[in-house]
């Protein structure tokens, strides 16, 4: 009898397991530890694959860019105060960026709260700025209830951050297995997701007015629109009308970059001299200039498109349009097709972006066309862009961060299919690279990923190529190696003064650093290049494994400059 009744009780650990199996969980990332061990351990039991880390911050990176990838809440498990703060990282990149993500933390028992516990921590309040819904089991009953509101709440609206406290004793509190089920079952009613939003027909005739009267419009697309799934509504609004588009940095793809219509080698001429501005899935923040003069022109008319209508109130665009891209889209598609209209090849603002496109893009062709040894930065993203190209369809999926490396890979790198390109994002983050490769492999395994990265931003999560061959994810990561941070010691001769002035500079690292050997000491493939021949054989023996590698590309820590939108920050 006493066997068999303690087949059927369960502790918090395993019920939490078994909610989070229910209501659809596949994936977890995280970093395994006092209390929430044995809680990973029964996930991996039901089914749930665990992507263990070296520390919660690539972890919770990870789980950001799964949720963006998915469409699903990323799920990022640490243990309690430490760890719960290390994976504040990427819970805050989830919510700045909207992307669905959910931090569970093991916490300290609660009867000893206040009095100094293993890493005790209020993380109920240490979350509050970065998530957008919290909840802490307080008994083990609460378990089910507390995960279907986190993951439902993820989700739900504006996508964000959650975050749901497990404190150690709820972990170690026992239920009867037939209890469990019935929490389960009514847990059941917190996964409703949101109604669709209404979107009104006065609203969609004005948007399709203003585009139909422009004589410059214009359409911005944003990784909102590629969450959305709107990437067909997109096309058949920009082929239909013949409006060329320009997409933000990880809008890219949505439609190709080598799309007719494309405007982003004339994107000073697109938003400097457009009339009307469909933005849908984009925020008017830094990336777009906030929509303010003098990038924009004073009278130009945004038509924004925002699941949010907090952001539309803050924004105030000439209309606002509250709903999902996708359904937006194909409610202006629909409104367009009862009364066509197109502006043609021949039209002037047509003519003058692709004109300069070509002009643009010609320029950038010869200079990508010298192969410059030591190697600048043009020379090796070319050689990458093409290797990458050449691989077809599926595209692989791309993930980009660095000063220098990202600002001249957005211009050069290619993208022609949606949600193929990872980089910074919104809040500008550098060490996001390793996390976000890893979250791609497993949310997209058709795909090989490729990380184009400078030394610094590599630095911030490299020991993590050791997940990469530990779980033997098909993710080549290119190094650019520029001895530091935009390229070593660029200090002024009155700069180098003091007691200190024989130490490296502040932006310096060692020069030549072998960052092939660091995959090689875990087994997996490091290449050291420093001409065209070298690096062409590596990308395409590395590409063509599909096996983790290290590409480590020498360049000349001279070459390259700040980027130019920052120059000003900096």
């Amino acid at each position: 009898m006493a066997d068999s009744a303690s087949r059927n009780v369960i502790d918090g650990n395993v019920l939490a397991a078994k909610a989070l199996a229910r209501f659809g969980v596949t994936h977890m990332f995280g970093v395994v530890g006092i209390p929430v061990t044995s809680l990973a351990n029964r996930a991996v039991a039901l089914g749930i694959r665990f992507i263990a880390f070296h520390n919660e911050q690539s972890a919770g990176y990870a789980a950001s860019a799964y949720g963006y990838l998915t469409g699903l809440p990323g799920i990022l498990l640490t243990v309690s105060g430490p760890g719960c703060v290390h994976g504040l990282a990427g819970l805050s990149n989830a919510m700045v960026n909207t992307w669905p993500m959910v931090m569970i933390s093991g916490s300290s028992d609660q009867k000893d709260a206040g009095r100094g516990d293993f890493q005790e921590l209020d993380q109920i309040e240490a979350v509050k700025p970065f998530s957008k819904f919290s909840a802490k089991a307080k008994d083990v009953r609460e378990v089910p209830d507390c995960v279907a509101q986190v993951l439902t709440r993820a989700v739900s609206g504006r996508p964000g951050g959650c975050y749901l406290d497990l404190p150690t004793d709820v972990l170690h509190q026992t239920i009867s297995e037939s209890d469990a089920e019935i929490l389960l079952t009514e847990a059941e009613k917190y996964r409703k997701t949101d109604s669709i939003v209404s979107v009104g027909s006065s609203e969609i005739e004005k948007a399709v007015s203003l585009l139909r009267t422009a004589e410059k419009p214009l359409i911005v697309c944003g990784k909102g629109a590629a969450y959305a799934r709107a990437e067909g509504e997109l096309r058949k609004l920009v082929e239909s009308t013949g409006i060329p588009f320009l997409p933000t940095p990880m809008g890219k793809g949505l439609l190709s970059d080598t799309h007719e219509l494309a405007a982003s080698a004339a994107r000073s001429l697109a938003i400097g001299k457009c009339d009307v501005a469909l933005v849908v899935g984009a925020r008017l923040n830094w990336l777009l200039h906030f929509g303010e003069t003098p990038k924009w022109s004073k009278d130009v008319k945004f038509i924004l498109v925002d699941v949010s209508e907090e952001e539309i109130q803050l924004r105030k665009p000439h209309l606002g349009i509250v709903g999902d891209a996708k359904r937006v889209l194909e409610m202006i598609n629909k409104e367009i097709k009862d009364d066509p209209f197109c502006l043609g090849k021949s039209h002037p603002w047509v003519e003058a972006i692709s004109s300069k496109v070509k002009d643009n893009v010609s320029r950038m062709e010869a200079q990508l066309a010298k192969d410059v040894v030591p190697f600048n930065f043009l020379t090796p993203m070319r050689i990458i862009r093409d290797a990458i190209l050449g691989l077809g369809s599926p595209a692989p999926v791309v993930v980009s961060e660095g000063a220098n490396t990202m600002d001249v890979g957005r211009a050069v790198l290619v993208q022609t299919e949606p949600r193929t390109r990872l980089d910074a994002g919104t809040w500008g983050t550098m060490g996001v690279g390793l996390g976000y490769c890893i979250a791609a492999a497993v949310a997209s395994p058709e795909r090989l990923v490729v990380a184009v990265e400078g030394d610094s931003g590599f630095g911030f999560s490299a020991m993590e190529v050791e997940s990469l061959v530990r779980y033997q994810l098909p993710v080549v990561v290119i190094v650019f190696n520029n001895g530091g941070v935009y390229g070593g010691d660029r200090r002024n001769p009155e700069e180098v003064t003091g007691p200190h002035k024989d130490d490296p500079a502040p932006t310096s690292f060692v020069p030549g650093a072998a960052y092939h050997t660091l995959i090689e000491a875990f087994g997996g493939k490091g290449y050291l290049v420093g001409t065209p021949d070298e690096l062409k054989s590596a990308l395409a023996e590395s590409f063509s494994a599909r096996k983790p590698a290290v590409i480590n590309v020498i360049i000349d820590p001279f070459a390259g400059a700040e980027s130019g939108r920052m120059q000003h920050k900096n």
